[in-house]
């Protein structure tokens, strides 16, 4: 049964959710809402790992993203002196192995890019070859403002004051999700929003002489870690992270301006010991800087009524599992999997989403636990115990070949669903 569909988001949910939509049901009208005046293409560095891999090859999309994946070969760990002191490889995917950089890295920009253009492109076709009944729409500079429910429809206000029904409603617009509070309400909203005790910010700075293909990683007493990723593009991205920072003065600076924000982080990071003229000169003229709470979001129900979270907006995992964009894969592939197979029985099926993706959700929001203070040592002992410890690790795994555990291992599958007329 065709549907008319809603999508809040076009960032790596939407657009991917889009084609699974379209090649299971030809009939389905599909409006993706995007907030930016055009497609968000900024972003840092993000991993396809495990399901997520699986999910783009079911897509005819895997090889065509791997001909954009950076050029990331390992991962140095600098010393106090400035200098490289340990180094870690590529993670293949469907392993674990202690290093950041898996198989398959790419911009999230790109990754986006591929996704819309690749859902405009198939809508082309479709149309095409089969006259396609449905639509396709994407919708830029515009937000939802309200939004109801009866039993059989989902009524939404815009931010250019029009009104529609429709018969699903997608919030995949994420951590931060606008539908999430509009539909939940603003506390069940907040509340399931998980602090893991990290402020991040994200920037890109010039590409200097001397930055290869290695991420580096640098620790500095105070719980502060900065890392760079240059690969094989002209400008070098960097990560700041903090597990010591003032969280209520942080929580009120996030709402200050760009500028005030950059000064924050300038404050927390000026003297960390390592490049820091370089990076905070950088950062305050850097025009892509984002920063932020680092959270996980654990929604106890994924939708209410015929309103559904997607990716981050239902369940972020937080950059420190890598797993945000297969979270994200798996999510769009399993929601268009059961709406093919329910027909017209929405609410049906998305109960059946919510019941499988339970697993695969918890197994990617998995964090360390106490480990993670482990990375970010507050004192010049406890910055000398973790470079030591790693350089340790680094000799032992390069001299010896050891039996890598799987990523896959007893972990859960992707169902198949035929009904989604995948060839791949």
């Amino acid at each position: 049964m065709p549907l008319n569909i809603l999508i809040v988001g076009a960032g790596v949910c939407g657009p991917a959710l889009v084609m699974l939509l379209q090649g299971s049901h030809t009939g389905h009208d599909i409006t993706v809402l995007e907030r930016h005046a055009t497609l968000r293409t900024e972003g840092q560095q993000i991993d396809l790992k495990n399901q997520g891999v699986d999910v783009l090859q079911k897509m005819g999309l895997l090889e065509t993203a791997k001909e954009q994946c950076v050029n990331e070969t390992g991962l140095e760990i600098i010393g106090g002196d400035g200098k490289p002191m340990a180094q870690f490889g590529i993670n293949p995917s469907g392993q674990s192995r202690l290093t950041l950089t898996s198989e398959y890295e790419i911009m999230r920009g790109d990754l986006v890019t591929l996704l819309y253009e690749a859902s405009l492109e198939q809508y082309a076709k479709l149309k095409a070859k089969l006259g396609k009944r449905g639509s396709l729409t994407y919708e830029f500079d515009k937000t939802i403002e309200d939004l109801s429910q009866t039993d059989d429809g989902v009524d939404v206000v815009f931010s250019d004051g029009q009104k529609k029904r429709y018969d699903l409603v997608v919030g995949a617009d994420g951590q931060a999700s606008r539908t999430r509070r509009l539909a939940f309400g603003k506390d069940v909203s907040d509340e399931a929003c998980k602090p893991v005790g990290v402020h991040g910010a994200y920037f890109s700075i010039p590409r200097i002489e001397g930055e290869g293909s290695l991420a580096r990683l640098f620790t500095a007493q105070g719980g502060r870690m900065l890392v760079t990723r240059t690969s094989d593009r002209p400008v070098t991205q960097v990560l700041l992270y903090t597990m010591t920072a003032d969280a209520t003065r942080m929580r009120s600076v996030y709402k200050e301006s760009l500028d005030k924000q950059k000064a924050a982080f300038a404050d927390l990071f000026g003297d960390s010991g390592w490049q820091d003229s370089r990076l905070m000169s950088g950062m305050r003229a850097s025009t892509n800087f984002y920063a932020h709470e680092v959270v996980q979001v654990k929604m106890k129900q994924l939708s209410k009524g015929r309103v559904v979270l997607l990716g981050d907006a239902g369940y972020c995992p937080s950059p420190f599992t890598g797993l945000g964009t297969t979270s994200c894969l798996i999510g769009a592939y399993v929601l268009a999997g059961e709406l093919a197979r329910h027909g017209g029985d929405v609410l049906g099926a998305l109960r059946a989403y919510e019941e499988t993706v339970r697993q695969p959700v918890e197994e990617c929001q998995r964090l360390p636990g106490a480990t993670l203070k482990l990375f970010f040592p507050s004192s010049p002992t406890g910055v000398w115990l973790l470079r030591n410890t790693m350089w340790a690790v680094s000799k032992v795994d390069s001299l010896f070949d050891w039996p890598r555990s799987s990523e896959n291992s007893g972990r859960w599958a992707l169902p198949d669903y035929p009904e989604l007329n995948l060839t791949s």
